[in-house]
């Protein structure tokens, strides 16, 4: 069995990507013979600060990017990582426990910071692992990623080898391999292309609005004066420009789309012609994965700077700031029978690597050779002991649908596709590496018809209506990886989101295992009937009153009991800390569900039945509410309690605890380091 540990971190949008994308290559390719897993170290160890933090870079980056240039050049050109190191002492302790009770067969770091931390580890001791550099910057790399000892460095292009060679790096240790992109860069169905412009097809051009929001309308405007083109606008989680787009582009729906956030990210690169987006990193790199070529429309100074000179070098593309100059762009690229796009074009794909993550995960794998260095005293006494803790990487074990069995379950969930922190992909690690068996995610989606529905559709905190089959089949992909991975069965669900004026107008609904979505203007009691007829579970969500800080009561349901207790499944008797006696008095069928939203929640109640392992089996079993059982769950991997840091509210998990810090509990010299 091989041992894979990736470290990320929250900044940017290249860290995490990165190592998803890793992840998924190894998976991919391996089979069930390695167990790979994702850590975030800063957001478990310093929590509340680490989101602080996190925010202070986004508002740096995209308001104040001569602010953001300035820490850049500061990080850049000073030892100043280096000496304040001991500020990170908390992380340094959680990622030596985890090395040292994991044992990795390779460590992968796609934040430069980790590398400084495991170099402090094991100055003084043998490292029993191969440790691996992810650099995911172009040519204008931060001399934090190579000012360490690594074991070999990946980089995307040549460009940025040569950097790293120029700075000292020896070229034995430079991987040229790419970026990490999505698996799906690699596989494209057939439909995956743009149409062929030499025998008529219509240019199309799809514009991500991350960047120059109130350079947008006038944007689309001059993109719709072109009325052969046809345009695809994404407009991220941002509802209020999603409506602003919409009216926009009202008169030319037959050739205009707006979509919201999408995990259909592949798709539409490989479906246009030409992409009009900011210089960030990993949106360049798989506009590169995806052949498609490019107009900057931002460059922030750092990082951005060296993804669009990538870009110029290659003569893939153009940069242009100005709502004119990039429609100017534009008409140059299909002028003169797309002489210049396919110029572009020809050099972007001269440059594309979309099997970068199977390349990445081949040689990761290959380098995941134990290296039997013996272990030093003090780690074999720990062996010895009887309670030792288990390792981060335990198998799941094997399992059977045919046998009753003891089943641990959370049916109420939430993903960033509404208000969670935890993407799906990384919920389904997270529980599935605490031997759960059965998960739903159960998003918010808000009645539009309601007036605080509408309201709450423009938050970007609920499900868009125009984002519900994404999500549908944004859990269908992962269900057969939760499965074979972890044992874990996985369920789509949606919390039907019905909220009045007051408390007793209010309900909220989970609807457990649908098979497709459900229109949520429809009234009530037809919702119920529409959850049932998929074979679905009809919840009702907190139904009696609670300590909650996300909103009001609802208590419709319960105080309309005598008419929906007949159409319903069961009721929450236990709600994250809530515990409803008024259900078990009215002896009530019951679940017990944390309403998770981010990883201080898994500390909560839960549901524990004795059934067989299997979705109809599961849900038969709450519906008799026979042998269903609730349990208040604490964690415990490595043999340490989840707990609340009372200095950043922030639970920590194992290896992730809230371990000592040499400094005060803020950690005032924690840096963000560089995304």
């Amino acid at each position: 069995m091989k041992r894979i540990l990736i470290f990320t971190a929250g900044f940017g949008e290249g860290h995490n990507t990165a190592a998803r994308n890793i992840r998924d290559g190894i998976e991919f390719l391996s089979e069930e013979d390695t167990q790979v897993e994702i850590i975030d170290l800063f957001d478990s160890c310093y929590g509340r600060f680490n989101d602080l933090m996190r925010k202070a870079y986004i508002t740096a980056i995209n308001r104040t990017p001569k602010l953001w240039q300035g820490f850049y050049n500061l990080v850049n050109n000073t030892h100043i990582v280096e000496a304040n190191l001991t500020s990170l002492a908390r992380m340094q302790k959680a990622m030596e426990e985890l090395l040292v009770e994991g044992q990795p067969d390779t460590v992968v770091c796609t934040y430069p910071i980790y590398n400084f931390l495991i170099e402090e580890i094991y100055k003084n001791r043998p490292r029993h692992f191969s440790h691996v550099t992810v650099v995911f910057d172009s040519i204008s790399v931060n001399s934090l990623w190579y000012r360490t000892n690594s074991d070999f460095f990946i980089v995307p292009n040549d460009e940025t080898a040569q950097v790293l060679r120029q700075a000292g790096v020896a070229d034995d240790k430079l991987k040229v391999l790419g970026f990490p992109v999505q698996l799906d860069f690699a596989n494209p169905v057939e439909s995956y292309s743009p149409p062929d412009l030499a025998t008529g097809g219509h240019p199309r051009i799809l514009y991500l609005i991350n960047s120059g929001k109130k350079k947008a309308p006038s944007v689309i405007e001059k993109l719709l004066e072109h009325e052969d083109w046809e345009l695809t606008i994404a407009v991220g989680r941002d509802e209020k420009l999603r409506q602003t787009a919409i009216q926009i582009t009202a008169d030319a729906e037959d050739r205009a789309r707006v979509i919201g956030w999408t995990n259909q990210m592949p798709k539409l690169m490989m479906t246009h012609h030409l992409l009009i987006t900011k210089a960030g990193g990993a949106t360049i790199q798989e506009a590169i994965a995806g052949k498609i070529p490019i107009i900057v429309n931002q460059v922030v100074p750092g990082q951005e700077e060296g993804n669009y000179e990538l870009i110029r070098r290659n003569n893939a593309g153009a940069l242009s700031e100005k709502p004119k100059e990039i429609v100017s762009w534009a008409e140059r690229a299909f002028d003169n029978n797309f002489q210049l796009w396919n110029l572009w074009r020809k050099n972007i794909t001269s440059i594309s690597r979309p099997d970068s993550s199977l390349q990445i995960a081949r040689f990761l794998l290959d380098q995941s050779v134990p290296t039997n260095v013996p272990a030093e005293p003090g780690e074999i006494l720990r062996a010895q002991q009887p309670h030792a803790a288990p390792s981060a990487f335990q198998p799941h074990a094997e399992s059977s649908r045919s046998q009753h069995k003891l089943l641990i379950c959370d049916l109420h969930t939430h993903t960033t596709f509404s208000d969670g922190k935890l993407t799906i992909g990384e919920m389904v690690d997270f529980y599935g590496q605490r031997g759960f068996d059965a998960l739903c995610i159960t998003d918010h989606l808000c009645d539009p018809k309601r007036l605080l529905g509408k309201l709450v559709n423009l938050t970007g905190l609920v499900i868009p209506p125009s984002e519900v089959n994404d999500y549908f089949a944004a859990i269908e992909k992962e269900k057969n990886r939760a499965w074979k991975k972890y044992d874990l069965i996985l369920m789509t669900g949606i919390e039907f989101n019905k909220d009045g004026l007051t408390s007793k107008t209010s309900t909220h609904l989970l609807g457990v295992d649908l098979k497709e979505p459900i229109n949520p203007s429809l009234d009530l009691k037809t919702t119920i009937g529409e959850i049932h007829a998929q074979g679905g579970l009809a919840i009702a969500s907190h139904p009696h009153k609670m300590r909650s800080v996300w909103g009001k009561d609802t208590l419709y349901l319960w105080e309309n009991q005598d008419e929906y207790a007949p159409l319903l499944d069961a009721w929450e008797i236990a709600n994250r800390d809530d515990i409803f006696n008024p259900v078990g008095l009215k002896r009530l069928p019951f679940v017990a569900n944390s309403d998770f939203h981010k990883p201080k929640h898994i500390h909560s109640w839960k549901t524990v039945l004795w059934s067989e392992k299997d979705p109809e089996a599961i849900k038969e079993c709450i519906r008799i509410n026979r042998d269903v059982s609730i349990t208040l769950y604490r964690d415990h991997r490595f043999g340490l309690e989840l707990a609340d840091d009372p200095a950043t509210d922030n639970p920590t998990v194992a290896s992730l605890l809230d371990f000592p810090s040499s400094n005060s509990d803020d950690d005032p010299g924690l840096l963000p380091g560089v995304a």
